[in-house]
């Protein structure tokens, strides 16, 4: 078993998960982790100017926001010398910049961190295409009228066609597959029917209407849209009218004459931003901190880019054998729905059982252990901060069931996983 110096979470935020509507959304990705981040530091005993540093994970920031994370330390107070910056590893970056933020706090170079992820996925840019660039370059570099006129005539309607971000985003260039068609091959690999899919679909909007109704996700901070005035106090993406009998009316979307994942059974494109304060036991006892959970073990791993969705199960594998643990010392999980194909398959790989047929089969992760209050398909996933959604909401689940040890993970564009080792801390640190 891996021992480290312990990392303490000792208090954490984020906002509601935002929809994606038509047009850009309301709040560029700085707006938000500004809005996450603010309420948490007024709550310390410690001003802003005494983090050690701010790690923000974000995968689509704008061109006002290069190095986001040191935009976000400024305008929440930081002062400007306070270091801060950004990471990027895809849908984990989020839990990227917690891990990195826990690396620093054990090699003492820090004793507190402030670290998160954020991204406004509405605001994703359009971009001019490879023969539009071109075609600018060599207006630019036009010395005369002459050269000038003769490459206005070398214009083609053509260039005007843009390329989406979003979609280049969530594409594998290095096998030529969207997110999207890897999960139809997970399913296709582990025979996972269009029916199961729907199903656990259904149930992550069920389960996250019931968190909504119980109040049992904490620390979320209400917003208030600038163009309308309305409040914006929830995830807003939970649909309390789903049902499978309007799951099964959808449409492949990845694969569209033979597939089976749908917009309604994949995770939705969000706006979202969620941090964590993350402290020494030095600091903590120095400063009296209240202490919510530690950070106990992380592993990443790769994988075939075509299926990595399964991610989570290889990376929870490594996790365990680091730990010498097994599955079943393991008291709550939450795991990023990317899509539901890609849940069912990672559970059919831990159970190491051929098929997948509805998502009350038992596996080697109880169902009701298994992001208990929703996940993405109904929450949204705002790819930078995912990663730390899903780490509070475990320790959620642990402190309102009165439980030891979680685990979060997810799956990483470009075939890659990750899981995160929590274990709930109550009491005084002494």
């Amino acid at each position: 078993m891996r021992n480290h110096k312990p990392v303490y979470i000792v208090d954490m935020s984020r906002t509601p998960f935002i929809k994606a509507e038509q047009g850009p959304g309301a709040f560029s990705a700085s707006d938000l982790a500004v809005a996450a981040c603010r309420p948490m530091l007024l709550r310390q005993s410690f001003l802003p100017t005494e983090l050690g540093e701010v790690i923000t994970g974000c995968m689509m920031p704008s061109s006002e926001e290069a190095n986001i994370s040191r935009v976000i330390s400024l305008r929440i107070g930081c002062g400007k010398e306070v270091p801060a910056y950004t990471v990027q590893r895809n849908c984990a970056s989020g839990m990227q910049a917690l891990d990195c933020a826990m690396k620093d706090i054990q090699l003492e170079r820090h004793d507190l961190v402030l670290a998160g992820g954020v991204d406004a996925m509405s605001r994703a840019p359009l971009l001019f295409n490879s023969g539009m660039t071109a075609w600018f370059s060599r207006f630019a570099s036009s010395k005369n009228v002459a050269q000038k006129l003769k490459t206005l005539l070398q214009f083609r309607p053509q260039f005007l066609a843009p390329e989406i971000a979003l979609l280049k985003g969530l594409t594998d260039h290095t096998v030529r597959m969207s997110m999207g068609q890897t999960a139809e091959e997970v399913a296709y690999r582990y025979q996972i029917s269009r029916e199961a899919m729907d199903a656990y679909a259904l149930q992550s909007h069920m389960r996250a209407m019931q968190a909504q109704k119980n109040k049992s996700l904490t620390n979320i901070v209400p917003l208030i849209n600038p163009s309308n005035g309305n409040v914006i106090a929830i995830d807003n993406g939970v649909r309390a009218d789903s049902s499978l009998e309007r799951l099964a009316k959808l449409k492949p979307f990845f694969d569209k004459p033979f597939g089976a994942v749908t917009a309604g059974n994949s995770s939705q494109i969000t706006d979202g931003a969620a941090y964590m304060l993350l402290a020494s036991e030095a600091a903590v006892k120095r400063l009296n901190l209240p202490v919510r959970a530690k950070i106990v073990d992380v592993a990443w791993v790769g994988l075939a880019p075509e299926v990595m969705g399964l991610g989570p199960a290889v990376a929870i594998q490594k996790l365990m054998q680091q730990q010498n643990c097994e599955l079943n010392s393991i008291d709550y999980w939450e795991m990023n729905e990317a899509f539901a194909a890609q849940v069912l398959g990672c559970l059919s790989m831990l159970s190491q059982e051929g098929q997948v047929q509805a998502p009350t089969q038992n596996s080697s992760i109880p169902q009701d252990k298994l992001n208990i209050y929703g996940g993405a398909i109904a929450l949204g996933h705002p790819v930078g901060a995912s990663g730390v959604r899903i780490v509070m909401q475990l320790i959620n689940a642990l402190e309102n069931n009165n439980a030891k040890r979680g685990v979060a993970t997810l799956c990483i564009g470009g075939g890659q996983g990750g899981a995160m080792l929590i274990e709930r801390v109550s009491g005084e640190i002494v």
